[in-house]
């Protein structure tokens, strides 16, 4: 009975927290550019190429589209949408007809002054994979498996309602990062064990590793002067009125931040291993839980790493086909700024990875052993 207490009332926190994040303003929901607009879903009835300009792959000029409003203020009404073709192959699409696009209408009363072609309609497919993914979970791994929804949208929701709008700001992202990532590891790690200390002692692990990173991150990214506009979007970000970000320290804490969910994961598992051996042999001392705690972790270091790796590595293939098929030298290939973030990334991560190991092993041994003599005591 008591045990159902303790996972309703985890449940129930969880729930709480992630209607208090969604109530959460963020400052920034009312976009200059986009007031006197309706965002709608627009259907493609025909199209018109007659003004694009072809250059091989590369497209330019204007594609026009005859439009039935699906939805809004304008619901119904048939108009005219235009998309701009700037000559990227990466921010440029084309529509045919059939398509559902997203469309953004400025209007003045009832009348509709222009119709822009956002990009293609997807939130009913990308709700249609969440479900699908949602579904699968809580089917294979029942309650566990709920509370690892529950950290998914607390994780996606701190993110965007309280660490974005907190660097946009000009809070020091170094700080603010930290904040964060103790705020999530210890939130999930607690959903996953509840009120225990298996969640003091895989909390303390990651943390200990994060703060490594943390670290590291920081003296290194001085030392192969990395500048926080290598990261995508940066350059963007500056030109919309925000030229007194310190990119750089954003980019620091990218790399703590972005390693901490293998740091948890793997405290979790030496944890979690560390626990089912005290449960075997109550009566081990810490130093010898500590060490089953580390046999485990170094069988998890070697596919962690090379998670991280392929993580990182596997959104620059392009690159290093490109850099292959240029015949470009590894030495040149090495010094460049984008390539030297990516291994600072890899490295430092995987340096956490290292530490998190024996940070948790000791912690589990010393906290673990503590309570279960504390159980055969009384």
């Amino acid at each position: 009975m008591r045990s159902r207490l303790k996972n309703s009332a985890v449940s129930i926190l969880a729930v709480m927290l992630i209607i208090i994040l969604m109530a959460v303003p963020t400052g920034y929901e009312d976009a200059a550019i986009y007031k006197g607009t309706d965002r709608v879903r627009a259907k493609v009835l025909s199209t018109d190429e007659s003004t694009v300009k072809s250059s091989g792959l590369i497209l330019s000029g204007e594609q026009y589209c005859r439009l039935k409003i699906l939805n809004g203020k304008f619901k119904g009404k048939e108009t005219k949408g235009v998309n701009m073709l700037s000559g990227s192959l990466e921010s440029d699409k084309m529509f045919e007809e059939g398509d559902v696009a997203h469309v953004v209408i400025s209007y003045k009363g009832e009348e509709i002054l222009s119709v822009m072609m956002s990009d293609h309609f997807r939130i009913g497919q990308e709700l249609l994979l969440v479900a699908m993914f949602v579904v699968l979970l809580v089917l294979f791994a029942g309650k566990t498996g709920l509370r690892a929804v529950y950290s998914f949208v607390i994780t996606i929701l701190t993110i965007w309602k309280i660490m974005v709008p907190a660097y946009l700001r000009g809070i020091n992202p170094v700080w603010c990062g930290i904040g964060v990532t103790i705020f999530l590891t210890v939130l999930i790690i607690f959903l996953v064990y509840g009120f225990d200390k298996k969640t003091m002692a895989a909390s303390s692990g990651a943390l200990l590793g994060v703060f490594v990173t943390c670290v590291l991150g920081c003296i290194f990214t001085d030392l192969f002067k990395i500048h926080g506009a290598v990261m995508s979007y940066s350059e963007s970000l500056l030109y919309s009125g925000y030229q007194d970000l310190n990119l750089t320290k954003i980019f620091m804490s990218g790399i703590f931040i972005g390693a901490s969910g293998a740091m948890m994961d793997l405290s979790v598992d030496i944890t979690s291993a560390v626990n089912e051996v005290i449960e075997k042999k109550p009566d081990i001392k810490w130093r010898e839980a500590a060490r089953s705690g580390m046999n485990v972790g170094r069988a998890a270091m070697g596919t962690m790493t090379t998670t991280l790796l392929l993580a990182y590595s596997g959104g620059y293939i392009a690159l290093l086909m490109t850099f292959m098929a240029q015949g470009t030298p590894v030495d040149n290939i090495l010094n460049y700024k984008y390539v030297s973030a990516e291994i600072l990334d890899t490295i430092v991560g995987s340096f956490g990875l290292v530490t998190v190991a024996p940070f948790t092993a000791v912690t589990s041994g010393l906290l673990l052993t503590k309570k279960k003599k504390e159980i055969c005591g009384k």
